[in-house]
């Protein structure tokens, strides 16, 4: 963590923020700055490409003698070495963040991420709460809606979001939100969506949980999920879950017309600690697809701890009916050979089938990792993967090497 006085100027991503006279008390700088080379084979002309690119992530906290303002930001920029696709850049979030104006209200401004029940965007506007006024919260957004292709901005005028929800507080084994959610584009409202979520916390091993999300153009529920997840003991959790997808589309999108079928997930699992060298998981899923295609999954798990500083993890999956009998299985190891040096690896093998027009095909994934940390604010990585027999490639590899750096 950087201290910085108050009588500094604070450049960032070349923009000047503020400038303060006071030196009552100091301003905080802390984030990670991530240098990286990339390489990898490309899908679009099936040449290999390598790039170079800087990730910033930061938070500017103390601004104000009551630390009340704070200002967070996240951006990646890149450099193609190869194929001469030129530089990128990627402003994920960058924003200013005010708590607590009158006790009641917090107002954030600029490039955020918003995640409401309803429906969630990467918007450049406004977010503003009201808080400690009752045992219900309220927040209300908009903004201009930030769209990201592969590899540019696709956000054109008339791109908007505006949000709402109410959320309860105060109950420490509840929490349940309400929310509004209406997407705009240059043809009109795109969609329109009521969610509403819930969390329960029971005699204190029992946890109940749902999520919905209904349109109101289509007046179809997209999404239900109820759970209900119980910890036995310490040692034994057990999970049930029930889930429903219907996917819609934007209303001004030609995709809109298209009929697509509902589909639904019945799930079961346990996770079961037996000492300090094995665990043990299992689970079941029935999925139904619709127009009577159902299959049933079976999932098993083992996780070993032969010495301290080694775990295995490996797990096996079963299908059965929809697509046919299909197997598959991963292994990963993680080794800490010293505090400082992290080793890992792992592969993963899979059968399917892609339509009922073409045969079994099998997906082989091999991956090498290492993590070296010279001190507790820097730190290197290294992964390199294979991916067997995609598209056009024997031999798919890719990597990164990355340095990292957290102030």
């Amino acid at each position: 963590m950087v201290r910085i006085q108050k009588r500094l100027l604070i450049p960032l991503l070349g923009v000047s923020l503020l400038t303060v006279t006071s030196t009552s008390w100091a301003l905080e700088f802390h984030g990670r700055s991530s240098t990286q080379y990339l390489w990898f084979n490309s899908v679009f002309n099936g040449k290999k490409q390598a790039e170079f690119a800087q990730l910033l992530s930061f938070a500017l906290t103390d601004i104000d003698k009551e630390k009340k303002f704070s200002v967070h930001g996240y951006g990646r920029v890149s450099q193609d070495v190869m194929n001469g696709d030129g530089f990128d850049s990627r402003l994920f979030y960058f924003f200013a963040d005010y708590r607590d104006l009158f006790d009641k209200i917090d107002i954030r401004a600029g490039r955020q991420f918003v995640n409401y029940a309803a429906g969630s965007a990467l918007v450049d506007g406004g977010m503003v709460d009201l808080k400690n006024v009752g045992p219900i919260a309220f927040s209300v957004m908009g903004g201009r809606n930030v769209l990201y292709g592969i590899d540019r901005e696709l956000t054109r005028a008339g791109d908007t979001v505006f949000g709402a929800a109410a959320t309860l507080v105060g109950y420490p084994a509840t929490d349940a939100e309400i929310s509004y959610f209406l997407k705009q584009d240059s043809d009109g409202v795109a969609r329109e969506t009521i969610g509403a979520m819930f969390r329960q916390y029971l005699f204190g091993g029992l946890k109940m949980y749902g999520n919905v999300r209904f349109d109101t153009a289509s007046e179809t529920f997209e999404e239900v999920l109820g759970g209900v997840k119980y910890f036995v003991n310490e040692n034994l959790v057990v999970t049930g879950e029930w889930f429903q997808s219907y996917p819609t589309f934007d209303y001004t999108s030609i995709y809109s017309i298209f009929a697509v079928d509902r589909y639904q997930e019945g799930s079961f699992r346990a996770d079961y600690t037996i000492n300090h060298m094995f665990a043990i998981r299992g689970a079941y899923k029935r999925q139904d697809f619709g127009e009577n295609t159902v299959g049933d999954v079976f999932e098993a798990g083992l996780k070993i701890r032969p010495i301290t500083n080694l775990m295995i993890d490996l797990a096996y999956d079963r299908r059965q009916g929809y697509a046919g009998n299909l197997d598959g299985f991963t292994l990963d190891v993680q080794y800490d050979h010293t505090p400082n040096l992290q080793l890992a690896g792992g592969l993963s093998y899979d059968v399917y089938i892609k339509d009922r027009m073409t045969n079994r095909t099998t997906s082989q994934n091999y991956w090498l990792g290492t993590r070296y940390k010279f001190d507790k604010n820097m730190s290197f990585d290294l992964r390199v993967q294979d991916n067997v027999d995609v598209w056009k490639f024997k031999h798919d590899w890719s990597g990164r090497v990355a340095f990292n750096y957290d102030f």
